[in-house]
């Protein structure tokens, strides 16, 4: 069966769509804020759902709001999925995670609108939770879907006010009777916007992801003594906030230590935040990130010898809790080689990258062949209401996904041909 080349891609349809979802949840700075299981994301997912019946594909939702909506192919095989997220950061932009699905769901519409017939049927799918800005850890429900966590454990993860999320689920309507992870692929591709510089820096369109490096998650508490900042001698202070900036300052030379290692804290939450008291607790998490596994044990390692040399010298206590492991990622052969055919069929620029941000991919690659789509954003920014990516960068995503698919799937109906 010859690669087919004459389906393209709608650029300005694909173009209006995003820029149309980023108004539900829009910010003054032109960015998004639409956390995940919140009723702005039950807005962009009725949108979706509408959008994709409105192709004639039939929408089925799982028990962790993963949604998946069909379009049938000629054979009962499982279906080649395309898809990513629709919930954002607090200030995220319009092109994270969207970008993934909308794009996903042009490359459908172009597909029907061409009576083309897939052997396999194509499914669109929107993870849930894939940026764990309000339940952490990030990537749960694909995480479920692999396997990676347990159910119950994901449902009873609770956001900073307390609101679990089987409840939110509950409360948004998009919990679904199929459970999560009952779902068989025949293979995962998903589109994304680099996060990086490497793409624009180097003039290249496309991304083939190999894979993803290591993460890991922890939440610490320090804990000292709410205090009167006039009443107590400094030499008698348990200040946990100053614990906390010595723990924070010692985790940036750990990601500098192990190039091209990353460590960060982005969440941190002062007790009691007065301007009069010496704080009694401090809350933060950490995000600790390397492409080779050995290397990130000995980050976590430090990690752990720098709470204790650094806290309880100033009397302080701490905890620190492991909340996400996921180690590193190589995507399918198979799949990669998919999109490297996608991008020279289609007469793009392409280079081999791995991943620096997790992706619900990097999940997803443990229960079926997987492989990723970048393309550049101005800047390498990303998570940030300034994140930009072009309209013909999108729409060149967005061909090579549909490409790739076209690939995958006819390698599938050649391999069940008789022989």
């Amino acid at each position: 069966m010859a690669p087919v080349r004459n389906l393209a891609i709608d650029a300005g349809r694909l173009w209006d769509e995003l820029m149309e979802t980023a108004a539900i949840g829009g910010t003054a700075k032109g960015g998004i804020c639409r956390l995940t299981l919140t009723d702005l994301d039950r807005q962009v997912r009725d949108w979706f759902k509408a959008r994709a019946e409105a192709l004639g594909c039939r929408v089925t939702v799982d028990d962790m709001g993963v949604m998946f909506a069909r379009r049938e192919g000629s054979a009962d095989v499982p279906p080649i999925a395309i898809g990513s997220h629709l919930d954002t950061q607090p200030t995220g932009g319009k092109f994270d995670g969207a970008l993934g699905v909308l794009g996903a769901l042009e490359a459908l519409r172009t597909l029907h609108e061409a009576g083309y017939e897939t052997y396999a049927p194509i499914e669109v799918v929107n993870w849930t939770n894939e940026e764990g800005s309000r339940f952490a850890p990030a990537m749960v429900a694909s995480g479920v879907f692999a396997g990676v966590f347990q159910r119950d454990w994901a449902v009873s993860r609770q956001d900073r006010a307390g609101e679990t999320f089987g409840a939110a689920l509950d409360a948004i309507g998009y919990r679904g009777p199929e459970r999560c992870g009952a779902h068989p692929l025949s293979a995962f591709f998903e589109l994304h916007i680099e996060q990086g510089p490497i793409l624009e820096a180097e003039g290249r369109d496309i991304g083939v992801v190999t894979g993803v490096q290591a993460i890991r998650w922890f939440e610490v508490t320090v804990t000292g003594q709410d205090a009167h900042t006039g009443a107590t001698p400094m030499h008698l202070r348990k200040n946990a906030l100053l614990g906390a900036a010595r723990v924070i300052d010692r985790i940036e030379a750990i990601g500098h230590a192990h190039p091209p290692g990353v460590a960060s804290v982005g969440l941190i939450e002062n007790r009691p935040n007065s301007p009069n008291v010496v704080p009694g607790e401090v809350f933060f998490c950490i995000d600790l990130r390397h492409p080779d596994d050995g290397e990130l044990d000995a980050m976590e390692r430090e990690l752990d010898a720098a709470l204790d040399t650094i806290c309880r010298p100033l009397g302080l206590g701490v905890a620190s809790q492991k909340i996400w492991h996921q180690p590193a990622v190589r995507f399918d052969p198979e799949c990669v080689a998919a999109v490297h055919r996608a991008a020279a069929l289609s007469g793009f620029s392409a280079r081999e990258m791995f991943s620096g941000a997790g992706h619900d991919a990097a999940h997803v690659s443990r229960v079926a062949p997987s492989a990723m789509i970048f393309v550049p954003c101005r800047g390498g920014i990303s998570h940030n209401e300034a994140e930009f990516t072009a309209k013909e960068q999108c729409a060149a995503g967005a061909q090579v996904l549909l490409q790739a698919v076209l690939d995958y799937d006819r390698v599938l109906a050649e391999r069940a041909r008789p022989r």
